[in-house]
């Protein structure tokens, strides 16, 4: 379970003159809420919000490290959203949802494909159709990932998420049946009745021809 550390202020003004005030700074407004908890207006630095967008870890566990004057807070947290400006993809706002370690939550765990398909070596294409699954658990049983082996689907065959195995803990919440990776058969065009009659109208020509001649 990796968590990362984010830099946060509490924020005492809440409108958008304010807000509008906080972006033209480099930070950006957010919110800080939990079932146990108050929520809080903070203000985190733009620059950081990238940094954890570009390093893919805007979907993990964020240790807030909350300032309020003289005060100091920690709440770990995920981020439930990131909202940015259509024209320029600033970041506008974001969401902080507090994670409690004791009670289940849902998420979303990327799977790994591994092996190479039966059906593939066959000529078959792989399909990916769905490159991860939503699952339930408790925070500290939540996977890096979930590894997937491809190798027995056939042609025309897929592997469906209820037979996906999940590490000790995790329950899905995706349909049992939905399919995850299938193995199609390629298309070929036909040429063979085209080509065939293409050759019959070049020798049908030289026919014509001699047949002027004499």
């Amino acid at each position: 379970m990796e968590i990362t550390d984010l830099a946060a202020q509490v924020r005492k003004e809440t409108k958008k003159g304010p807000a509008r005030r906080l972006r033209q700074r480099g930070f950006v407004p957010a919110i800080f809420y939990g079932g146990a908890t108050e929520n809080i207006s903070l203000a985190v630095k733009s620059s950081d919000l990238l940094k954890l967008h570009k390093e893919k870890k805007d979907h993990a566990f964020i240790k807030l490290l909350i300032e309020d004057g003289d005060q100091k807070l920690e709440k770990l947290s995920l981020m439930k959203e990131l909202q940015t400006q259509p024209l320029t993809g600033n970041f506008y706002h974001v969401d902080f949802y507090e994670v409690d370690m004791k009670k289940k939550l849902i998420f979303d765990v990327d799977l790994h494909f591994i092996g190479k398909s039966i059906g593939v070596e066959n000529g078959g294409e792989l399909q990916h159709i769905k490159r991860d699954v939503k699952v339930l658990c408790l925070p500290t049983d939540l996977p890096d990932h979930i590894d997937v082996d491809i190798t027995p689907i056939e042609i025309g065959h897929s592997i469906k998420v209820k037979e996906i195995v999940l590490p000790e803990g995790l329950s899905h919440l995706d349909p049992p049946d939905a399919a995850v990776v299938s193995v199609a058969a390629v298309k070929v065009a036909k040429t063979a009745s085209t080509g065939g009659s293409a050759e019959a109208a070049s020798a049908a020509v030289p026919a014509k021809e001699e047949k002027k001649a004499k």
